[in-house]
């Protein structure tokens, strides 16, 4: 009896051997930029090992172009896209098919920057200088909206496009501010350059608070079940960075080693707080507020209902 036990045992274990081995979900992520600490979630995830576990075989793609992300998922050509918040809001107003579906960092990065030692200590002392910018159009409307927040108005300031040349120009002299920098990355690097800044924050400043950077996919495809185990994963891995910075920061860089320097290491500490936590909520009140401030400074024709642009994905 027990040869016939065995061997029958023996059959069963080579015919579980034998089983193909499930694949994991593939699933394309278009980042807005090259990888930088700003994407920390999505790196842990990926070297946490936490999108394996969740089944899914994770291609986090750097574009040839910033633009891309949006297009491509529009597109169908990527599942999910970094995008901007503010943008959404004018990318759906012009008929793309794309809906929020997760927040990687919740609060806005903007600033208005100026020089520590120089003349500027509050907005008010902007009349009758110069402001340097890159992109026309939020980065203007952000600007005005702290400037009339501060009883000033445009014709009390000369725009300056410096062609992205935010903090030399700034340093140089040619502009007195810049609108348009980012909190955890210019502040910073003036800083290590020597010439420290002096931030005024837009959520401070009568600007609505909105998410800096979201999580975009076509609308047909929010039900998809791969995107919710995506999204879980990143809430994993999110957690895991704030209960260990340190190690997460070693991982972040152990595919990345070109970002292992004095800017980018100050960088993680500064975004570490702005992760959203809870990546896949939506705060639909909050998103509504800052569409009706699009609409008032004329960046969308219509304040459409949150769910046309921004979902929380099903269980």
């Amino acid at each position: 009896m027990k040869k016939p036990l065995l061997a029958a045992l023996a059959l069963t274990a080579g015919l579980a051997f034998s089983l193909p081995v499930q694949a994991a979900d593939k699933l394309t992520v278009i980042l807005e930029w090259f990888v930088n600490p700003d994407h920390a979630a999505l790196v842990v995830a990926q070297e946490k090992g936490y999108f394996a576990e969740a089944g899914l075989d994770v291609d986090l793609i750097a574009p040839a172009d910033p633009n891309d992300a949006p297009k491509l998922v529009a597109a169908g050509k990527a599942d999910l896209g970094v995008g901007y918040q503010p943008q959404l809001h004018v990318q759906v107003g012009e008929g793309l098919p794309l809906r929020r579906v997760a927040t990687l960092v919740g609060t806005p990065l903007n600033i208005l920057l100026v020089k520590q030692d120089g003349p500027i200590k509050t907005i008010k002392d902007l009349k009758g200088k110069r402001i340097g910018y890159s992109v026309p159009g939020f980065e203007d409307a952000v600007l005005m909206a702290m400037l009339q927040h501060n009883g000033l108005k445009a014709g009390d300031v000369q725009l300056i496009n410096v062609n992205f040349s935010l903090s030399p120009s700034l340093i140089s002299g040619q502009v007195d501010a810049v609108i348009g920098s980012y909190r955890n990355f210019e502040l910073t690097q003036m800083a290590l350059e020597g010439h420290p800044g002096r931030a005024f924050f837009p959520e401070e400043e009568g600007v609505p608070v909105y998410d800096e950077l979201i999580l975009l996919a076509h609308k047909d495809r929010v039900n998809d079940p791969r995107l919710r185990r995506f999204v879980d994963a990143l809430e994993k891995a999110t957690l895991y960075i704030a209960n260990h910075p340190d190690e997460a920061w070693a991982l972040f860089i152990a595919h990345h080693k070109d970002l292992d320097d004095e800017l980018n290491r100050r960088a993680w500490t500064d975004t570490l707080p702005r992760l959203s936590t809870a990546p896949a909520g939506l705060d639909s009140a909050r998103y509504a507020r800052f569409a009706a401030f699009l609409k008032e400074r004329g960046l969308i024709k219509t304040v459409l209902p949150v769910s046309d642009y921004a979902v929380q994905l099903p269980f």
